[in-house]
């Protein structure tokens, strides 16, 4: 009778059996020495018809057959494959073992039953680098001799001939499916058909397929580019964190094996994700790249740097962000709903954030959820806190996010600094508008980056300044502790400096460098190898605040401290001098929250005081606190009393003309 099985699943799980059936047929003839060769020969006759049958039922290649293509089985090691399956899929086998083997205890199919059972017996077959043996396909179990050890069908190949989806267990959170439903800009488009193309074309010319690294910060638009490519070739892509890959030599070599067979059976592509290695860490990178070279078939590496990687064929893309206009084509997409309203903020969202097209999407949703949740908010404003959200760096290590609260009131300057401040939000704002609506920025890349020094004594206003600037433009402000930066190691304050301008190069946050002339001191005469490298991130630090797209702020206590080549290329130098009486009188009116209880407090004489405002919020501060604990309002006698604990830390003493007439 022959079979009409339409179903490919069905189909195959009857032709595995009958194939099954015959490799026990051939173990039933080795045992059964009651049972005439005629009588055996009937019905292996049978079973062989069955297969036949089965096979011509199938609508498509079986797994077994495909298995045996793929990985070149001779007709002696599909026997072996099936002797181990027959364990698994054919009842009582292990009865059936025990007398083939003729000893009771000897319940599993071993090298030396396939040797009887099976012609065109062959050693390579049981090697160590046999097929069945370097692809794992079968698990050899411990016994003193080789051929009476236990074998097994691995797991993963038994899923894979009743065709069943399934992943290698051993593989299960080190290895994790990916799919991307992004869609991809234009620029990222061309570099999928160019990675198509150059693939395609190296397996017809049967050549050495190369490795496609992928270089930049955004991971996401590499993961996504992969998984393009991947639909296209008709493959899955598998993504692997590089710490993760990095262990002992023999669970690497496992693991290569492991994956290299998972590769062929689900026909999968690795992406080796080295986004997050330290490029500094030599032994680190050097286990990476022995790893990629090791590593046969299709293969994307993720890395921020390009890797050097010697034995092995590879290309190098860079995945830039979207350009300009393909952004602003993102941001009108991902708002249709909103076309009516938006009113020129794309440009100017644009023109602050270089996001990524994930990261314009949750925006995007972010600002949607919240307009819904408070439809009388503003567009422009949800969507631009969205994207201060989406654009934070992760600079923890080397950085602290100040939340800014202050405003112009808080800040007493002159008239011409307050102006210079004006002028530097207004550098910020109309940078668009500038650079690229009006051509600045096509003439050269150089040079566009808004730098401001701020110098003048400690306590003068330089960090509340930026701290204003950064609420007046609604942008996140980030102190950079120059602790962490500067290392006494050759070649490490460059590589922190290099993390930050990288991290924040998305967001155009603020850096705010305080104390700066103890990284940006004057570049010494070479008299040593440590000066040359001291020069070397100088040089560095210049080329990067160039060409970075936000606002970078210098403070320091000493202007002529700083090397004159900074000087140079700042655009904007502010002073902060020393208030005098009517600006610290001004300084005292705003200090006390309005919440606090004052009492009998005289501006005039608290403005003869003389010290600097950050002096003065530390004396409001610590009178406020002893007023508290009195259980009274804030008066003059708390504030002379803090005003001689902030003077004995000054190393200066009250004169008789600051306080007198106080009490």
């Amino acid at each position: 009778m022959i079979m009409n099985i339409d179903n490919w699943y069905e189909a195959n799980h009857h032709y595995i059996l009958a194939a099954v059936a015959v490799a026990r047929g051939a173990v039933e003839k080795h045992a059964a020495r009651d049972k005439s060769i005629l009588e055996w020969q009937e019905e292996q006759n049978t079973r062989q018809e069955t297969l036949l049958l089965a096979a011509k039922a199938m609508p498509a290649t079986s797994s077994l057959d495909k298995l045996c293509t793929i990985f070149q089985l001779s007709k002696f090691e599909r026997n072996i494959l099936l002797l181990c399956a027959c364990m698994e899929l054919s009842s009582n086998f292990h009865i059936l073992c025990a007398k083939a083997h003729g000893e009771t205890q000897r319940t599993c199919p071993t090298f030396s039953l396939a040797f009887a059972a099976f012609p065109e017996p062959h050693w390579d077959a049981i090697a160590p680098h046999g097929t069945l043996r370097r692809w794992r396909l079968i698990e050899v179990g411990d016994e003193k001799a080789l051929t009476l050890a236990p074998l097994r069908l691995d797991e993963r190949i038994l899923h894979y001939l009743v065709g069943v989806e399934s992943n290698d267990e051993r593989l299960t959170g080190l290895i994790e499916s990916f799919e991307s439903n992004q869609v991809l800009v234009s620029s990222h488009q061309k570099i999928v058909q160019q990675i198509v193309s150059m693939w395609s074309y190296t397996r017809e010319s049967k050549g050495i397929l190369p490795v496609v690294q992928l270089c930049g910060t955004d991971t996401t638009s590499k993961c996504a580019i992969a998984s393009e490519i991947c639909k296209i070739l008709g493959r899955k892509l598998k993504i692997i964190s590089a710490p993760i890959a990095q262990s002992i030599p023999s669970e690497v070599e496992s693991l290569i094996r492991l994956w290299e067979r998972e590769a062929i059976l689900s026909e999968s592509v690795l992406f080796l994700n080295c986004d997050k290695i330290d490029s500094s860490d030599a032994t680190r990178v050097d286990t990476i790249e022995g790893l990629i070279e090791r590593i046969n078939g299709f293969l994307f590496v993720a890395s921020q740097e390009k890797l050097h990687i010697t034995q092995r064929p590879v290309i190098s893309v860079d995945i830039c962000h979207p350009t300009t206009d393909e952004q602003r084509l993102l941001w009108k997409n991902n708002l249709n709903q909103f076309t009516s309203e938006l009113n020129g903020q794309v440009k100017k969202l644009i023109a602050q954030f270089n996001l990524s097209p994930a990261k314009i999407h949750s925006a995007c949703v972010e600002t949607t959820a919240r307009l819904n949740q408070q439809p009388e908010s503003d567009l422009g404003t949800a969507l631009w806190d969205a994207c201060r959200v989406q654009a934070r760096p992760r600079l923890d290590e080397l950085a602290q996010r100040i939340t800014a609260t202050v405003n112009w009131q808080n800040l007493v300057l002159p008239p011409a600094q307050s102006e210079v401040l004006d002028e530097i939000a207004a550098h910020v704002r109309q940078k668009y508008t500038v650079y690229q609506e009006w051509g600045f920025g096509t003439t050269s890349s150089r040079g566009l980056g808004i730098s401001a020094l701020f110098a003048g004594p400690s306590g003068t206003g330089k960090t509340l300044a930026s701290e204003v600037l950064a609420q007046k433009l609604s942008l996140d402000l980030y102190r950079i502790d120059l602790s962490s930066v500067i290392s006494k190691y050759i070649g490490e304050t460059e590589k922190n400096l290099r993390r930050v301008f990288d991290a924040a190069q998305e967001g155009g946050v603020i850096l705010l460098f305080d104390e700066a002339d103890a990284l940006f001191g004057k570049r010494s005469e070479v008299k040593d190898s440590r000066d040359r490298y001291a020069n070397i991130e100088v040089s560095y630090l210049l080329q990067r605040m160039e060409c970075y797209p936000g606002l970078a702020i210098l403070t320091t206590n000493f202007k002529n401290s700083i090397d004159t080549a900074f000087m140079r290329r700042i655009r904007f130098l502010v002073q902060f001098p020393f208030p005098d009486a009517a600006q610290r009188a001004k300084i005292w009116q705003s200090i006390f929250p309005k919440s606090t209880p004052v009492e009998n407090l005289d501006i005039d004489k608290l403005a003869r005081l003389n010290v600097t405002g950050g002096n003065i919020r530390n004396i409001a501060l610590n009178a406020a606190f002893l007023a508290a604990d009195s259980k009274e309002p804030v008066q003059m006698k708390h504030i002379l009393r803090a005003a001689r604990t902030e003077y004995i830390k000054l190393e200066k003493s009250l004169t008789e003309a600051e306080i007198s007439g106080w009490v």
